[in-house]
């Protein structure tokens, strides 16, 4: 069997061979049946389709031919009208069929018109091509196309003229040509059809149907006009001007009366037309009001011309929100160059109707277009003409349950619009870090999770960090509470108009004049003469800004300045009165001959425009020179500081107190202090729990911890701790109450691990996790000292009291992801606030800094229902927002002082990097999220009873520059505020009516201890007048009931409090924690806080002001020898982290 299969069979003997040697060929080729395929397509007929129907370039021709055939038809049919005479016989009257019709209709004029030879032969030969034409368009069921209105009404126009050619007598026989109108509208639709086929672009339904109504009411008129003057032939002769003057009469319903049809036919033909454009007209208007309607759902087109000729940009989100649209608008068009710039909003929803009403608005309906469409759609985005956009802002749903879900949407987003648009600005909001690195083409992304982290825990250390931010961010004039009586709400309205600005060094008046300076000498003279805060530089050759780079760095021309200030320098004026001095005669002085008294200066801020008064201070009759006193506080304290150095000189630089501690740590420990941070090194942190964190350099644990030792309620092996207390901390902890452990939290612990804090400065850090972390998040935390985290909730006191809320200084409430969207949207905080009210009644000296989803919600945080203060807070609010401001919530005492924060206020910072493209770069350096070689450090410091010679902010910024070459940028104040029992009451009554008379609203029972007021006694003592008279006018003295009535309140309180207490000290002893740490209620409601950006250089310092100061980079002061000894520890002390650095999620 096996010799049968491997047999090989015999040639053919037809094979030669030329055959073996091309093989099968030839043999297969005898087998093979040629098929012509399309062959129906040789056919004349076919190829004349090909050319003149399926060609689209070609088939717009012969449609363009046959629309002017049927014009030319209708021509035709006029030029006959015109030249028909009913009076002239026909010759056929003696006919047989003439004398039925004329039987019949009464009249032998309906049927019989005069028609000369030339008209008639044109007429023939036209009727043939269009009898030709009508040969190729048809397919499929010839009976389909048989019964079409169209294919009757050729032939009623056809065929008569076909038969006169062969029978003279019916030449004149009439034939309803006019009919053509209908045969034309249908080929001019066909017509524009291939007209946007062939251009590759498509017009909007809502411009077909409006041409559809137009051509109907047109053909319409049309027929009655001609069949109500062929009619009247046998009537009262009517002209065709005539019968159209009757139709349009009769078409508008306004009916005249002169012109009217005579007998009965013509009278029928008006009933028809009647009633036909009583059926299809409705049906035209309905048609076209429902796409209108579809269209502003829609939003329509912004047109190609207006994107060339204007400028414009676009706004992509996924659901639009009220508030979302207002922060946008209002801060976008804050800018006065923007003004011209149109918004054009593309969103897949429909518009919501709060939204419908704003953009209804005279101010944002010439400017504000709304799309419905999707960015992934090259159709929509086309609507919107992304190519031609100066930017695209593509902003993530932050309410949504799954914000992994958005991060996708809005990544999806991003790369659809670079996609089709690749030269257009992208302006990216992202929700989660771990996503940032998909979007990190584009020109600018904020995300939402790393600001917000980093933010919250320098508020721990920097108090009302958040503020100082939001305020720095928002775009504002300082005209926010100026026409309040409170001096603290005129300070901090005023300052909060300032703003980081840019300008470069050759072309500024503030900072030209020190070219080959040191920095710190630069920002201080500025700061003394302009009143402007230099805070950062950026080389022309590096890209990179630097905040404070130090005295190091010596100021060229070319150098980009960044400060902050109320204004710009370009919108501001210069007022010096040296040159009236000199105009005079008078001897000019120089500015800076001599150690002056700081300058009085008057900052006025009118439409954008800022005066400043420049005034050549006399010298002082005290010592020429300012001496630093003494560090260690022994001798006399003399009021004497040193000069600010033109040229930075090695020796007298010192080193900050932040080096001297570093040093003091390293080398001059106690065995105190060397409990605490004796193990502690300096290196990067091994593990980034996701793509893209910038590397900073942190305190770090020699050997990571294990596990098990990072859970604080729990013992392990290798300890036995089971609370807080236990651990004997020497500082107060910092508890993060967090829903579950994100990425984003990793950024709330390395600002405070970052290696320029102090080691013993250090805060234990608990994370109380609603969910237990994974064990990647703890491979990330476990190379941090002092980091423990907690399963528990805020809303359990056992909870709290476990994790140590009663040692810890700061509690951070972090906004909950499942709590972010609700039914009705407000209520999404409810929860959070609910149990932080309750935090703030059990402990109310602790230091609560919460997060919100909505910031209109602030004002229920730490409410007071009885508090006459918050509530004239409330309705000066309410003033501020009426007025147009964009921070009409900065009043609210918690957020003044830093207690509340929403990620929705810094929705601007994205806006504002349109206009501001370094704003991104100089927030992130603010809050340590990047690290510049070079570039210094947000930190503060406390002004203490030895710190009080110093008086003044300007010398206070003498100070820090001449010492330490640090710049101060502002001051967080805190005041004591309480009420007087019987002043109380009268401003409770009329704070009503105060807001109504003068503009504005505040409590003026308030006796402030605060230096501003004792130094405006004037204007205390007439609030005071205000507040008495209006008490005598509208209501009644305070009676002895009043008295004792706020008694028993102030007894019920204090009962209360006694209660909470004791509530508090039972759940300690139930878990057997010891009693003693708990504060017997150290109430702080009777004071108020708040931020003074960039303050005046002649404002007086108080005891307890925190000051905002700008550090300069240690590593910037070190010699290289020990830069490079501490990089190789660091590189030795990383290895043990090496074996994971591979698992970084994605």
């Amino acid at each position: 069997m096996a010799e049968v299969d491997t047999e090989v069979p015999p040639l053919p003997p037809r094979y030669r061979f030329r055959d073996l040697l091309l093989g099968d060929q030839t043999f297969q080729n005898d087998d093979r049946v040629q098929v012509e395929f399309y062959v129906n397509e040789n056919t004349f007929k076919e190829r004349l389709k090909l050319f003149f129907i399926k060609n689209q370039r070609s088939s717009l021709r012969i449609r363009l031919f046959n629309f002017s055939l049927k014009i030319l038809t209708c021509a035709l049919y006029i030029l006959r009208v015109s030249l028909d005479d009913p009076e002239e016989g026909t010759g056929v009257r003696g006919n047989f069929l003439m004398v039925f019709f004329f039987f019949f209709f009464y009249r032998e004029l309906i049927f019989w018109v005069h028609r000369r030879v030339p008209v008639w032969a044109i007429q023939v030969r036209v009727k043939f091509i269009h009898l030709f034409l009508l040969h190729f368009p048809f397919k499929g069921n010839i009976w389909e196309q048989i019964f079409q209105i169209s294919f009757i009404l050729e032939m009623i126009n056809t065929v008569p003229f076909i038969i006169t050619i062969f029978w003279a007598p019916l030449r004149n026989i009439f034939v309803p040509v006019f009919l053509n109108c209908w045969l034309a509208k249908g080929a001019l639709e066909n017509m524009i059809n291939d007209f946007h086929r062939a251009i590759q672009r498509t017009h909007s339904a809502m411009f077909n149907q409006v041409f559809i109504l137009i051509c109907t009411l047109l053909c319409l008129v049309f027929t009655g006009a001609c069949g109500i003057q062929h009619l009247e032939r046998a009537g009262k002769h009517l002209t065709l001007f005539d019968s159209f003057y009757f139709c349009i009469v009769t078409f508008s319903t306004v009916g005249y009366g002169d012109v009217t049809p005579q007998i009965w036919p013509s009278q029928l033909l008006v009933v028809i037309l009647i009633c036909v454009a009583l059926v299809v007209l409705p049906l035209q208007f309905e048609e076209l009001a429902y796409l209108w309607m579809e269209s502003q759902k829609l939003g329509g087109n912004y047109s190609r011309h207006r994107a060339q000729t204007e400028k414009h940009v676009v706004l992509c989100v996924s659901s639009l929100k009220i508030d979302l649209l207002m922060d946008f608008l209002n801060e976008f068009y804050a800018h006065p160059r923007l003004q011209d710039y149109y918004v054009v909003i593309l969103c897949p929803t429909e518009i919501d109707i709060q939204v419908r009403r704003i953009l209804q608005i005279p101010l944002w309906s010439q400017r504000v277009i709304y799309l419905q469409g999707s960015a992934l759609k090259d159709q929509d985005l086309m609507r919107a003409k992304m190519d031609d956009a100066e930017a695209c802002f593509i902003l993530s749903s932050r309410n949504e349950v799954d914000r992994t879900a958005a991060d996708h949407q809005t990544i999806l987003r991003a790369w659809a619009a670079k996609d089709f648009a690749p030269n257009c600005p992208l302006y990216v909001q992202i929700l989660k870090p771990e996503n940032k690195f998909h979007v990190k083409f584009a020109d600018h992304v904020v995300c939402e999770e790393e600001f917000k982290y980093a933010m919250l825990a320098l508020n721990c250390v920097c108090p009302a960090t958040s503020t100082l931010v939001t305020l720095l961010v928002h775009t504002s004039r300082g005209q926010e509470g100026q026409l309040s009586p409170e001096q603290w709400q005129r300070t901090y309205g005023r300052c909060s108009g300032n703003e980081v600005y840019h300008i470069r060094l050759c072309d500024s008046k503030f900072f030209g004049e020190y070219d080959g300076k040191s920095f710190t000498y630069a920002s201080f003279h500025a700061h003394k003469k302009y009143g402007v805060c230099l805070i950062g530089v950026k080389r022309e050759d590096n890209k990179s800004i630097m905040l404070n780079p130090g005295p190091r760095h010596i100021m060229a021309a070319a150098d980009t300045c960044y400060y902050i200030n109320i204004t710009k320098e370009e919108n501001s004026a210069f007022i010096f009165k040296q040159e009236e001095k000199h105009n005079k005669g008078l001897p000019v002085t120089g500015l800076y001959d001599a150690p002056s008294r700081l300058p009085v200066h008057s900052i006025i801020a009118s439409m954008g425009t800022v005066a400043i008064d420049l005034q050549n201070p006399d010298p002082p009759e005290e010592s020429s020179k300012l001496t630093l006193p003494t560090e260690n506080g022994a001798g006399s304290r003399r009021p004497s500081i040193a000069p600010v150095l033109e040229i930075a000189d090695s020796s007298a630089i010192l080193p900050c107190d932040l080096l001297s501690d570093q040093s003091e740590d390293e080398t001059n420990q106690s065995d105190e202090e060397g409990s605490v941070g004796s193990d502690f090194v300096k290196g990067y942190p091994p593990n980034s729990p996701y793509i893209g964190s910038s590397p900073t350099l942190c305190h770090l644990l020699p050997q990571k911890a294990p596990f098990c030792c990072l859970r604080l309620d729990k013992g392990c092996t290798h300890n036995s701790f089971e609370d807080a207390k236990a651990y004997g901390f020497k500082n107060k902890l910092i508890i993060v109450s967090a829903e579950t452990a994100g990425n984003g939290l990793y950024n709330f612990i390395v600002p405070l691990r970052a290696y320029y804090r102090p080691r013993k400065e250090l805060n234990p850090i608990v994370l109380l996790l609603d969910y237990p972390p994974d064990n990647h998040f703890l491979e990330a935390i476990c190379c941090f000292p002092m980091v423990y985290f907690m399963a528990g909730t805020i809303d359990n006191l056992d909870n709290l009291l476990q994790c140590g809320i009663i040692y810890a200084d700061n509690l951070v409430v972090v906004d909950k992801e499942s709590t972010m969207s609700a039914e009705e949207d407000y209520m999404a905080d409810a929860k959070t606030i609910v149990n932080v009210q309750t935090m703030f009644r059990l402990f109310p000296s602790l230091s609560i800094i919460t997060e919100l989803t909505h910031p209109s919600n602030m004002r229920f945080m730490q409410f007071r229902a009885k508090d006459c203060y918050s509530l004239a807070l409330s309705k000066l609010e309410k003033i501020e927002r009426d007025k147009g401001s964009n921070l009409a919530f900065m009043f609210r005492l918690p957020f003044a002082a830093g207690r509340v924060f929403s990620i929705s206020m810094l929705d601007t910072l994205l806006y504002q990097s349109f206009v501001k493209d370094y704003m991104i770069a100089i927030i992130r350096l603010l809050l340590g999220l990047d690290t510049t070689p070079g570039s210094g450090y947000l930190g503060a410091m406390k002004i203490t009873e030895e710190d009080l010679w110093i008086r003044t902010y300007g010398r206070l910024f003498q100070k820090l520059c001449s010492s330490s070459a640090e710049i101060p940028i502002g001051i967080y104040r805190t005041e004591s505020h309480m009420f007087s029992t019987s002043e109380a009451s009268s401003a409770s009554s009329n704070t009503l009516y105060l807001s109504g008379r003068f503009g504005f609203d505040s409590s003026f029972g308030l006796n402030s201890t605060t230096s501003d007021q004792s130094e405006h006694p004037l204007l205390r003592k007439k609030s005071m007048q205000w507040a008495r008279r209006l008490s005598r006018k509208s209501a009644k003295p305070s009676s002895r009931a009043e008295r004792i009535s706020q008694q028993r309140l102030n007894l019920y309180r204090r009962s209360e409090r006694q209660e909470l207490s004791e509530l508090v000290k039972n759940r300690m002893k139930h878990l057997g924690l010891p009693t003693v740490g708990y504060d017997e209620m150290n109430d702080h409601q009777n004071t108020l806080s708040y931020v003074l950006i960039n303050p005046p250089p002649d404002t007086m310092l108080e005891l307890n002001d925190i000051v905002y100061i700008i550090r300069s980079d240690p590593l910037a002061h070190m010699p290289e020898d020990s830069q490079v000894g501490q990089a190789r520890g660091t590189r030795n002390q990383q290895d043990f982290g090496t074996e994971t650095r591979d698992e970084t999620h994605l």
